[in-house]
């Protein structure tokens, strides 16, 4: 082995004690966390938009975002439940993008995962602490999951990671919602079949530990269109393709069955500013199809203070340095408007 060991990473007990989650908190995110799976589970007639922006990269311009998230929620509150994006972790393996805070807290600096990992945890708790809404991230690392198990209310699966066992391990024993993106390839089996295993009971090594899980009921379905070999674009948000895909959903029999819709990524392809066309005629379909109405729980949307995106080194407040996302002011446009036709 030729690894070169840098430095011994905290364990999450370790950091857990150095970066508490106060009683107060864990109050608001109970409360957050049951009316978030009682719509999923049906129990509750909301809709969730799981927005924010592409990486969160930025601690000052995240909270201001939330912020504004924050009063926008009051607006909406008896239509929508909004959950941050608070995504700290990218999918970059070929050496070039952002790999997130968790690996540069700062993102021109050299990577340093034992920092990043309390940066991403003081962040999380300061968001929740001024904002009252507990956050979504993404699950890239399995392993790194009990850093943050005490303070997220939703957990997603990306695309290129919804094929792999340990993922579907690991979100089988979690007692939050999952979501779980289709793969690039828009294949609805293997995202079916991801959902189908972590629905159900496992034994298996975590963390050093041999572990059994339960199973998760709360795991669910987000459809964010595929890439075909050519690299074109396939959307599968339309009327035909919902249909379609509920049809084959609701065939597996799994528990509490949902659907999120990502109005970015393929779907959009990759044109940000498609996105709030894309919500209206979601909500559409919804409004003239029952088992749509019934089983499409909410939207994931990618947005910031500024809409597009930046290179690394640029220094624009609020705008990505990923994907392109939308800015605020047509991003409250959307969330009201959303709010209105539901």
């Amino acid at each position: 082995m030729s690894f070169t060991y840098l430095q011994k990473i905290p364990t999450p007990k370790e950091i857990l004690q150095e970066i508490p989650l106060s009683a107060a908190l864990k109050k608001i995110k109970a409360i957050r966390d049951k009316d978030i799976i009682d719509v999923l589970c049906g129990r509750l007639d909301k809709f969730l938009l799981i927005i924010g922006p592409c990486s969160a990269d930025n601690q000052a311009a995240l909270l201001e975002y939330v912020s504004r998230l924050s009063k926008l929620q009051a607006e909406v509150k008896d239509k929508l439940i909004l959950i941050p994006r608070i995504y700290t972790n990218k999918p970059r393996t070929t050496g070039a993008g952002y790999k997130g805070m968790m690996h540069q807290p700062k993102r021109l600096e050299e990577p340093n995962i034992s920092k990043g990992i309390k940066a991403i945890r003081r962040m999380h708790i300061r968001s929740l602490e001024e904002s009252g809404l507990s956050a979504a991230d993404e699950m890239l690392y399995p392993g790194n999951y009990p850093y943050l198990d005490d303070i997220l209310s939703y957990v997603t699966i990306g695309a290129r990671s919804v094929e792999n066992q340990e993922h579907r391990l690991t979100v089988s024993g979690l007692d939050i919602p999952v979501g779980m993106k289709n793969p690039t390839s828009g294949d609805f089996n293997v995202l079916l079949n991801s959902v189908q295993a972590a629905q159900m009971s496992h034994t298996f090594v975590y963390n050093g530990w041999e572990v059994k899980t339960k199973g998760n009921p709360l795991v669910h379905c987000i459809l964010r269109g595929a890439v075909n070999q050519h690299g074109q674009c396939i959307p599968n948000y339309h009327y035909e393709d919902l249909m379609r895909f509920v049809e084959l959903y609701l065939k597996r029999n799994f528990s509490n069955p949902a659907v999120i819709v990502d109005t970015n990524h393929a779907n959009s392809n990759k044109n940000f500013r498609q996105q709030p066309r894309i919500a209206e005629e979601l909500i559409n379909s919804i409004n003239i199809s029952k088992p749509l109405k019934t089983i499409i729980k909410g939207l994931m949307v990618e947005s910031y203070l500024e809409e597009g995106a930046q290179d690394i080194t640029g220094n624009v407040f609020g705008q990505s340095i990923t994907d392109s996302c939308l800015g605020w002011t047509d991003t409250k446009k959307m969330v009201l408007r959303l709010a209105q036709s539901l």
